[in-house]
């Protein structure tokens, strides 16, 4: 009972917040639904490890980055490098994506961004031919 009494509260509250100040969208689907973005994120060195945390907790990159209802497709930590991170972005939601890069990762971070698409089946095809031979 109390769970039914709970879903009806959350139809209601749903109903009653205007469509502007619902939460953004889900992740996509599909690929047709959705880019990978491929970011990197190059430390600054001149900057230690703790002065680089440090911007990164005043900027809220945590809270901030990837923007809510983004995807993580990969998050890697490249020593001397910095961060590679794939996001499976609604190409209409791109923009958020840029801004939360700009308000949180500058100063310790310089970033690259890349359109990025899985060539995983195109490399195995590849693959399975060469050794075929």
């Amino acid at each position: 009972m109390a769970r039914l009494v709970n879903l009806f509260l959350i139809c209601l509250l749903a109903l009653a917040t205007p469509a502007a100040a619902q939460a953004p969208p889900g992740p996509a689907a599909s690929p047709s639904d959705y880019i990978l973005l491929t970011v990197i994120f190059r430390h600054d060195q001149s900057k230690n490890l703790d002065e680089i945390n440090a911007l990164q907790t005043r900027s809220g990159f945590w809270a901030k980055f990837p923007p809510e209802g983004i995807e993580i497709e990969s998050w890697y930590i490249a020593m001397g490098l910095g961060y590679i991170v794939t996001l499976r972005v609604p190409p209409a939601r791109l923009r958020e994506v840029n801004r939360a890069v700009e308000q949180t990762a500058w100063g310790a971070f310089r970033t690259e961004f890349y359109p990025t698409y899985d060539a995983r089946g195109i490399a195995k095809s590849f693959r399975e031919q060469a050794t075929k031979k």
